[in-house]
């Protein structure tokens, strides 16, 4: 399989090495972004970080019933979910880029 003998390691290895680089590069782009997820049309609106951490939760003052706290609960885990979920897909997106054609499994 390897016919080019050391030449051909050599340059897989400064490959592997630049992609490890520009891999590590994008995760540490990935943690400082941030992301908005939205719960009863805006009225709910939680942001999280690359590292997942809920960085804010806004409340809409019109959604705060004190009668019905349960379905205020409900948005704001639906927010915080919708936020996790859109951290994960730009993870994904990001990360998936190094993968792709790689077939190396358990990368992620």
């Amino acid at each position: 399989m390897m016919r080019g003998g050391m030449g051909n390691m050599q340059k897989m290895m400064k490959q592997m090495q630049k992609m490890q680089k520009d891999m590590q590069k994008a995760q540490e782009e990935l943690a400082v972004k941030e992301v908005e997820g939205t719960a009863g049309g805006g009225m709910v609106t939680v942001k999280v970080n690359g590292q997942k951490e809920v960085i804010d939760v806004n409340i809409k003052e019109e959604v705060v019933d004190p009668e019905d706290i349960e379905m205020l609960q409900d948005l704001v885990l639906a927010a915080t979910n919708d936020a996790l979920k859109k951290m994960d897909d730009l993870t994904n997106e990001t990360m998936g880029q190094f993968t792709k054609g790689m077939n190396l499994p358990g990368m992620f």
